[in-house]
């Protein structure tokens, strides 16, 4: 069946598929370069196991839902061996439930030891190995040198080219899903979704209000549709902004780490400003909100924008023409556009190599609609690509956000609390691009109206390939700005 980003619908009306039929209609579905995989999930049903796949349709903004029923104990035929973006699912279904995939290039765990089920131990992570006296390995991680969660990188390298990188994650095991199910709160629930990642709290606060709100089927009025649009707006600008800060760091260009480092602090401020956190916790509820952008706000904003944006061009033209930087970042961990459509990539990595993916133009929600809002693509895939969408993205965010201030309405107040009654038999599919990419979050409920389950893919989960297929043929010592340039996140993936 197809269904919109954001419309709650009847569970059962999901057409329900035997395994091969399901098989070939997702491998159907992946051919063209439109289309990608949101999310796929196994969820206990009636003493089995059902597959859930959720496929974007970008051309028409539609989702396709589709579903079969599975045992434990089957062997299926793996859509990877076709579909090369499904690998990170179908590791996923087989390390939770134990279901086997047959022809799947590699079935090592995602989060887990290889053998959890079994009670193993991380240590037993099985890395990919070249015998030869060539190569050596050269492992970082899982503690890192700078503040960054746990992950481990395994490089295969001659002398000082890459040949191959394998990324181990899931060092904390943060059980996210299960609390989400564990709690009846929506207060509660709130603060878990936006603690997924603190450096996306506006946009995984807002997947899960919009999930939430389509569940109780309470339409958010103007007000909060206005302020969440805003408020996603200014998450990019100001992580975008420490981003470029971030790649001058690893490239030793001290001028631009310290502007862009200055630059961010007045916009990521800005949150502190109006809910009182520069993470903007507690400023995305379901159903209302106890901050609204009040007309001082909007003054408060454009004096901000108005001193950021003069200083902010002029770094970016001084960092993208300077001989220096450039050495550095052209031609440095390639993605080709192929390479993107085969492995899944999504939001600002897919758009450096060339993919127009962007839910906010292809399956427009809140605002955005308004915005006529058209993607920034570039085709080199390297990472100036992934700076100059950054630098971009924020110019084009700034006038996103004046324009959504120049339509700003009356503040209509909502109710508070936690009076959202959720209909019971329900799914929803929450798309909202956040400053990576899209985030996913799938909800269902049972028929007693409670949530049954609650899935959500952060862009990074469809990433971190795209990383270690960036480095390959590189030096070594470009790794930090390869990764950088990607900026990735570890506790988005292990929940």
């Amino acid at each position: 069946m197809q269904i919109k980003n954001g419309e709650a619908f009847d569970t059962s009306d999901i057409e329900v598929l035997s395994y091969p039929d399901f098989y070939g209609r997702v491998v159907e579905l992946l051919a063209p370069e439109t289309h990608h995989c949101l999310s796929y999930f196994a969820a206990p049903h009636a003493g089995s196991l059902r597959l859930y796949a959720f496929i974007a349709i970008d051309e028409n903004a539609f989702i396709e839902a589709l579903a079969a029923d599975v045992a434990t104990s089957d062997t299926l035929q793996a859509i990877t061996a076709e579909r090369p973006e499904m690998h990170v699912f179908e590791r996923d279904i087989h390390e939770v439930f134990g279901i086997e995939f047959a022809g799947h290039p590699w079935l090592k765990p995602l989060r887990f030891p290889h053998n959890r089920l079994a009670g193993g131990s991380v240590y037993d992570y099985p890395f990919f190995n070249i015998e030869s006296e060539e190569f050596h390995r050269v492992g970082v991680g899982p503690i890192h040198a700078g503040i960054i969660e746990p992950g481990h990188f395994r490089f295969i390298c001659e002398g000082e080219k890459i040949h191959h990188l394998e990324i181990q994650l899931g060092w904390q095991h943060r059980g996210w899903e299960n609390l989400m199910l564990s709690k009846k709160k929506m207060l509660q629930r709130a603060i878990l979704a936006e603690n997924i990642a603190g450096d996306t709290t506006v946009a995984n606060a807002t997947a899960f209000a919009l999930a939430y709100e389509a569940l109780a089927a309470a339409d958010p009025n103007p007000t909060l549709t206005f302020e969440r649009t805003l408020a996603l707006e200014q998450e990019r600008i100001a992580v975008h902004t420490g981003d470029l800060s971030a790649i001058c760091t690893d490239i030793a260009y001290q001028l631009g780490n310290a502007v862009f480092g200055r630059l961010r602090t007045p916009m990521i401020n800005f949150f502190q400003k109006w809910c009182g956190s520069r993470f903007a916790k507690s400023l995305i509820r379901p159903g209302y909100t106890n901050f609204h952008f009040t007309d001082a706000l909007a003054d408060d904003w454009q004096k901000t924008a108005d001193a950021f944006e003069p200083h902010f061009r002029e770094m970016a033209d001084k960092m993208f023409d300077l001989p220096s930087v450039l050495s550095r970042i052209e031609r440095t961990g390639v993605v080709s556009t192929e390479t993107a459509v085969r492995i899944g990539l999504v939001g600002m990595a897919a758009k450096a190599s060339g993919l127009a993916r962007d839910v906010r133009a292809t399956h427009p929600y809140l605002d955005y609609a308004s915005l006529d809002l058209k993607p920034v693509v570039k085709n080199s895939g390297d990472v100036y690509a992934r700076a100059r969408v950054r630098y971009e993205e924020v110019l084009q965010s700034l006038a996103n956000i004046r324009s959504l201030i120049a339509q700003k309405h009356e503040i209509t107040e909502t109710p508070k609390g936690d009076y959202l009654k959720l209909r019971p038999g329900k799914t929803v599919v929450s798309l909202v691009e956040g400053w990576r990419g899209v985030l996913c979050h799938v909800a269902q409920t049972s028929q007693e109206g409670q949530i049954s389950t609650y899935k959500v893919v952060d862009p990074s989960v469809h990433n971190w390939m795209g990383l270690a297929m960036a480095v390959r043929g590189n030096g070594i010592s470009d790794f930090p700005i390869c990764n950088k340039s990607f900026d990735l996140s570890y506790c988005g993936h292990d929940l």
